[in-house]
């Protein structure tokens, strides 16, 4: 090529949740039964969605209309009906105009980050969620910034060393919380959201709350949306089907716009946003249409509980299994469905094996532990020694050293079997 054609912010464009796909496709050629716990799929761990809910889909894809051109912004029926939702709660009130929808957050994350000036930063939590923090770093061409959840501390936020490190950058011009936690399971207390807010507001920055497993909250927990406590502070809250359904093949996400008028630059950030989606055309046109009939319908608020309820068991059982080894620093989930596992400092070193009896197998990975951190190599030997597929925790824009799991099997006795086995696995390997 004549010129360059990758822009330097390219390389930070890393997903590990998926990456770790491509290896273990390796060794189920080789013959090697794979458990999937990298990806937050309900649907691929046996989840079957009620047949009210197939039937009102199944019953849209019979009409013509479904299968048109919908408004740039979205389907306005279904914009009123998340007005009336949102303005219900008496916090933010927003109006039809105020709503944006994508093909999935993804997308919508991408246009967020990519209309930002390269030079303005949004700070988010670490560990990271790789489609924020890959797509930030991406459009500044630079390291994400991050403060920091303490697995010391229930995975809350450094609260000190968020203000110290807005307050001498300048840069920072944004907040970004994932509430539910995504990769933590953390649910954010609401004197800590508060706080953000006090921190937002004095530093004249905008909030992006991810709320994607907002619903998804369980023993005992509650989880707040930003429109409940942003008072005057702009901010964008992102929702979408792909978790509470669930649905995350609709690839249906949107963004609700709170306080636009408070801050013409902030409003002048949402109309790019609109004129991005316009530039588009639109997203897609049957999950907009599903959305207020399945929400709207009385069947789902008892849908959700029973499936919270569900999540909450299965997190109690991997408490049990897991929680009773020293060499982790483990904290209980109450939001969203997974669990970040920590090994203890000084626990893993680059020495560590598992048994592999399959010699093409154990090949492999030993050539994939060439370099790598310490969880990486974990992460390898796990997936080749019992076929578990799991995601280092440093893959996660964090220096902590451990991996994400899932709560989502929904065969009782197979949950119990690949974590008791995952269990027996981290014994064996630290003892190595």
């Amino acid at each position: 090529m004549r010129r360059k054609l990758l822009s330097d912010g390219s390389k930070e464009f890393k997903y590990e949740i998926r990456e770790i796909v491509k290896k273990a496709n390796q060794l189920k050629a080789l013959g090697l039964h794979i458990h999937w716990e990298n990806i937050g799929d309900p649907i691929e761990k046996k989840c079957q969605l009620p047949s009210w809910i197939k039937t009102i889909i199944s019953d849209l894809a019979q009409q013509n209309k479904s299968y048109g051109y919908c408004p740039s912004k979205g389907i306005l029926a279904t914009r009123e009906f998340l007005c009336e939702q949102n303005n219900a709660f008496g916090g933010a009130q927003i109006t039809p105009e105020d709503i944006l929808f994508f093909n999935g957050l993804g997308d919508a994350i991408s246009t967020a980050y990519k209309l930002l000036d390269p030079s303005s930063r949004v700070i988010g939590p670490s560990p990271a969620y790789s489609t924020h923090s890959s797509a930030e770093a991406a459009h500044a061409n630079s390291d994400p910034i991050t403060y920091r959840l303490d697995p010391a501390n229930h995975w809350y936020p450094d609260l000190e060393e968020l203000e110290n490190k807005v307050k001498y950058n300048q840069n920072i011009v944004g907040i970004l919380i994932i509430n539910p936690d995504n990769p933590t399971g953390m649910v954010w207390p609401l004197e800590h959201l508060k706080k953000i807010v006090d921190i937002a507001r004095r530093y004249r920055l905008f909030i992006i709350s991810d709320e994607v497993y907002n619903k998804i909250v369980y023993n005992g927990a509650k989880s707040y949306s930003l429109a409940e406590f942003i008072e005057e502070v702009p901010g964008i809250a992102m929702k979408g089907l792909s978790k509470d359904v669930p649905w995350p093949g609709s690839r249906c996400g949107w963004m609700e716009y709170y306080n636009r008028a408070q801050d013409p630059q902030f409003a002048a950030f949402c109309e790019a946003l609109d004129n991005a989606k316009m530039i588009e055309v639109c997203s897609t046109t049957l999950p907009q249409l599903a959305l207020p009939l399945i929400y709207g319908d009385s069947r789902f608020e008892t849908h959700r509980l029973e499936s919270n309820e569900k999540t909450g068991k299965r997190s109690a059982l991997i408490n049990s299994i897991l929680g009773e080894v020293p060499e982790l620093m483990f904290n209980p989930t109450y939001g969203a469905f997974y669990n970040s596992i920590i090994f203890r400092d000084g626990v893993l070193n680059n020495k560590q094996t598992l048994s592999i009896e399959n010699p093409k197998i154990r090949e492999k990975v030993e050539e994939w532990c060439k370099g790598v951190s310490p969880d990486y190599r974990f992460v390898y030997y796990l997936l080749g020694a019992t076929g578990i597929c799991v995601v280092p925790m440093s893959s996660f824009c964090s220096e902590l050293q451990g991996f994400r799991i899932t709560l989502l099997e929904e065969d009782d006795e197979e949950l119990k079997k690949v974590f008791n086995n995952l269990r027996d696995a981290i014994r064996e390997y630290v003892k190595s």
